[in-house]
């Protein structure tokens, strides 16, 4: 599938993760309780559009903008995570058995992903631990689905022309225009019936986010920041000492 060729080594971001659950556990023992919640954003897009560098420049935007670890979080790379185990369960371990978030978001879902998709339940069980931490941007994975419930989550859309996202995939993946378009059109409709068949949602429904972004008017570097100033804007605590303001 060519879009791994779109996003940069699972390595370094395996590295940020192990980082973030480094600092996470330091400022537990610091404060001997559990850290207040910080806000976790997840971000969908249309195929072809530029979700990942908006996500990257999103990450380093927040930890300028508050002074703490920030991670990314996507399919490729919760995949390895189930793989490391050490990793995985330093992860869940911040997540109960009987998590009231987990049993909802479980309840979304169609019957049919528990016999043909049993490892999503494990993606999910990673997902809700770590947006319940905060200080984490989830791209694609459903995000806005799964992590609706909680209350400290932000959620926007990615959407583009044809010719605009043909026009990125064909220049990204160094294809012609009408192999571009093709990729397009099949990743999209994968896309959908993933999200209709088994998170019983339509993630084009613009009421699951807080805003949307149209790429043909608005460059990676512009949504990112528009999104870094909106976040910033709704936080009610203090990201240093969890008090509100």
């Amino acid at each position: 599938m060519p879009e791994n060729l779109l996003i940069p080594s699972v390595d370094l971001r395996i590295g940020s993760l192990e980082e973030y659950n480094r600092r996470q556990k330091e400022k537990a023992a610091a404060h001997h309780r559990k850290p207040k919640p910080r806000p976790c954003i997840s971000i969908s897009r249309e195929f072809g559009c530029e979700g990942y560098p908006v996500a990257e420049r999103l990450r380093e935007l927040m930890m300028q903008k508050t002074g703490d670890e920030w991670v990314l979080i996507d399919k490729a790379i919760l995949e390895e995570v189930a793989r490391r185990h050490n990793i995985s369960e330093e992860i869940l371990q911040t997540l109960g058995e009987n998590n009231q978030i987990l049993n909802e978001v479980f309840a979304t879902f169609s019957q049919r992903w528990k016999s043909d998709h049993e490892y999503f339940k494990l993606l999910c069980r990673h997902v809700v631990a770590l947006a319940e931490q905060g200080n984490v941007i989830i791209s694609e994975l459903g995000g806005a689905i799964i992590t609706r419930h909680i209350d400290h989550s932000y959620h926007f859309r990615i959407y583009g022309s044809e010719a605009f996202k043909t026009a990125t995939l064909a220049s990204r993946l160094q294809v012609e225009p009408d192999a571009a378009e093709k990729i397009m059109h099949r990743q999209q409709k994968a896309r959908d019936h993933f999200t209709r068949d088994f998170l019983n949602r339509d993630d084009h429904d613009p009421i699951l986010y807080d805003l949307l972004f149209n790429n043909d008017r608005m460059s990676p570097g512009r949504i990112a920041a528009t999104i870094a100033a909106y976040v910033e804007s709704g936080l009610h605590w203090d990201y240093h000492t969890g008090a509100t303001p």
